[in-house]
């Protein structure tokens, strides 16, 4: 099996882009708190063919459709444990290079909006205890890397790294850079940690404004590779539930990206699988 740390030393990768958004292009219904993973229960064929669409457009490495999913929850927990690994082996069937299995944040599996603010009022032993069978579950389905995505706290990136050190799985970490809990030094700090942990090859961020990527960047310690998958650009209104703005990935962005030391560039919320073989022609260039 090639491995991930190997090959973005060798060029950068391309991630895929919005699953969710792709999925709802497809005319499937993910308003429930489940979100793509009801469709991983219901209908996993439509999820496997969502993902050979942005193989099509050029995406190298896929995220799986875990993210909403964890023990605990709506979901007796006998189900999560064969969900989280199917969610592996579909990404796998449908043809990507690379499999990361998604890991969100404690507020996503919640689906009250604390994934946008790490307001969780729980401890990182705590966190730390809720994660660690998710964790186990997905390091064991055989993906190439742990996508530890969309997190919204320092707590939370403490709470992830301790019980990623204990696992020694290739894994990313990357942060919600518009969460309203990073404020002063903690994106830098929480890069250092998640930098020093052992299997930790690339920190980042992503679900974020595009212009929230560069700054981000550069606070990425030089010791591990950079990651970046922000959103279109469009703005999400929480009240209407609706997006507004204009979107797209800029050919300048994605360079500016790398330049700036990303190895693992894709899209995030309302991306398209144009949007990524947008990307996939820059890098190729």
């Amino acid at each position: 099996m090639p491995d991930i740390r190997a090959a973005i030393a060798e060029r950068p990768l391309v991630l895929d882009g919005g699953l969710g958004t792709l999925l709802e292009a497809r005319r499937n219904d993910l308003s429930s708190s489940l979100w793509s993973a009801r469709l991983l229960r219901d209908d996993p064929g439509e999820v496997r063919a969502a993902h050979a669409e942005f193989v099509a457009a050029g995406a190298d490495v896929l995220i799986g459709s875990s993210y909403q999913l964890g023990f605990g929850g709506a979901v007796p927990d006998a189900q999560v444990e064969r969900l989280l690994a199917l969610s592996v082996t579909i990404a796998r069937d449908a043809g990507g290079r690379f499999v990361a299995a998604s890991v969100g944040p404690y507020g996503a599996v919640r689906a009250d909006g604390s994934e946008y603010t790490g307001d969780y009022a729980l401890t990182a032993p705590q966190l730390r205890d809720w994660h660690r069978r998710r964790l186990h579950a997905l390091a064991e389905a055989g993906a190439d890397a742990l996508a530890i995505e969309t997190i919204p706290s320092l707590v939370e990136v403490e709470a992830l790294c301790a019980e990623l050190a204990t696992l020694g799985a290739a894994a990313w970490v990357s942060l919600s850079a518009s969460s309203t809990a990073w404020q002063g030094d903690d994106l830098a700090t929480a890069f250092a940690l998640a930098a020093a942990t052992p299997g930790v090859f690339a920190v980042g961020v992503n679900c974020c404004p595009p212009e929230a990527v560069l700054p981000a960047l550069a606070q990425v310690p030089a010791s591990v590779a950079g990651v970046a998958y922000p959103n279109s650009g469009e703005r999400w209104d929480a009240a209407t539930r609706s997006w507004s703005g204009a979107a797209g990935l800029s050919a300048h962005d994605v360079r500016a990206w790398v330049d700036a030391g990303a190895r693992l560039v894709g899209g995030c919320c309302r991306t398209t699988p144009a949007d990524i073989a947008g990307v996939a022609a820059e890098l190729a260039g």
